[in-house]
């Protein structure tokens, strides 16, 4: 029986990680849900699964939360502090599926205390990934990617010797803007933006792959999860979603890891490591890869001249230090603000590299954590105040 903390627990992956964990009540027992402002799925899924601790965004918020609940939890903390209260809990495993990098110091105090941590949250593992890494070694904690592509990855990489691999390739979907011009793609909606093909996926994460900033940001991911080389890692469309990634081997041999596009499955991978859950449906899986019917898998290589972002990732990776937080922070605040309808799709890419070419004055900075820190707040404070230009400038 795991015992389970899960950090963003109202938004899509922690919402399907408690699908997965009531299907397998006896594998697993939430000990602590933690949210931001979403009280009112925070308390449904408290009432659901009674856990003895609850955090919420902030101490109003854990008062409405409070009113809400059918049941006593023994202690409802809020914020940031709520989070690492969260993982001081009696626990084995911890799900970081929170944005942003709001989620940073308890996942660094779960790693501290050995527990399994399940990552999903992009930002930290590209932001702060060599620290996150680095502290796990030390303490024997175990991180196991929840990305789709990067369970992929772990999983073919399982028995094998990292020295024997030559290259991992990364698939994406492409987006919904896949076909779209670059002219075209300037006066897309947000409506247009999260109305992914393939995936259902929080809002941060659809902007992100329809920009397919999520696949550089998964670059990136990647060369801190698997110690590999900018030159070791390569991406391909593949619009099937089916084949998750590749792993090119010195022999010539290649491996690959395919399932339906379902995140319930990386989830459960996760959260069950080393062990794999029963009940998954064969007959998708059969389908999946055209045996029920006709199904074709394509690949088609990156087209960086419209979608920038993914040279914009490598461009990060390779700078090092704090370059990559710098990145994060300022696609987040870009994606927030087209959302707003403040600025134009295609300036989201534009809007990272500005904030990359301004960063890129002195040295890369060591990633410390207050380095860390003081680099993810400046990209923001640049990005809003950019954005705040923009909209002042007069229209030619």
């Amino acid at each position: 029986m795991k015992r389970v903390a899960i950090l963003g627990s109202t938004g899509s992956i922690g919402s399907q990680a408690l699908d997965v964990i009531e299907a397998h009540p006896d594998r697993f027992r939430i000990a602590a849900l933690a949210a931001g402002n979403n009280v009112a799925l925070l308390a449904r899924q408290a009432n659901r699964f009674k856990p003895p601790f609850l955090s919420a965004g902030s101490s109003a918020l854990a008062g409405e939360l409070r009113a809400a609940l059918d049941y006593a939890p023994r202690s409802i903390g809020h914020g940031a502090t709520g989070l690492t209260e969260a993982v001081e809990e009696d626990i084995d495993c911890v799900l970081a599926a929170t944005d942003g990098m709001v989620s940073l110091n308890a996942v660094l105090r779960a790693i501290d205390r050995g527990c399994s941590i399940a990552l999903a949250n992009k930002e930290l593992a590209v932001a702060a990934g060599e620290l996150l890494f680095t502290r796990a070694r030390a303490s024997g904690a175990t991180i196991v990617p929840v990305d789709s592509e990067h369970s992929a990855v772990f999983q073919c990489l399982t028995g094998e010797n990292l020295d024997d691999v030559a290259a991992v390739v990364l698939t994406a979907s492409g987006g919904p803007f896949w076909e779209l011009s670059l002219d075209q793609m300037r006066d897309v909606t947000p409506a247009q933006a999260l109305a992914h093909p393939t995936w259902a996926m929080g809002p941060k994460n659809t902007i992100d792959s329809a920009t397919m900033m999520n696949k550089g940001l998964e670059v990136i991911e990647a060369s801190r999860f698997f110690g590999l080389a900018p030159e070791q890692i390569d991406v391909v469309v593949h619009r099937q979603s089916v084949a998750h990634a590749f792993i090119v081997f010195r022999d010539g041999s290649i491996k690959a890891q395919l399932a339906a596009p379902d995140m319930r499955i990386p989830i459960g991978y996760a959260l069950a490591y080393p062990q794999r859950l029963p009940g998954g449906d064969a007959g998708k899986a059969r389908d999946s890869i055209g045996l029920g019917g006709a199904t074709r898998l394509t690949f088609e290589p990156l087209d960086n001249s419209r979608f920038p972002a993914v040279a914009l990732c490598f461009r990060a990776l390779r700078a090092g230090g704090t370059f990559p937080a710098v990145l994060s922070a300022a696609n987040e605040e870009a994606g927030r603000a087209f959302l707003q309808g403040k600025v134009k799709f295609t300036e989201i890419s534009a809007l990272v590299e500005n904030a990359l070419d301004r960063h890129a004055g002195g040295p890369a900075t060591p990633a410390t954590l207050d380095a860390i820190a003081a680099a993810d707040a400046w990209a923001r404070s640049w990005t809003r105040a950019e954005i705040g230009r923009r909209a002042a400038a007069p229209v030619e």
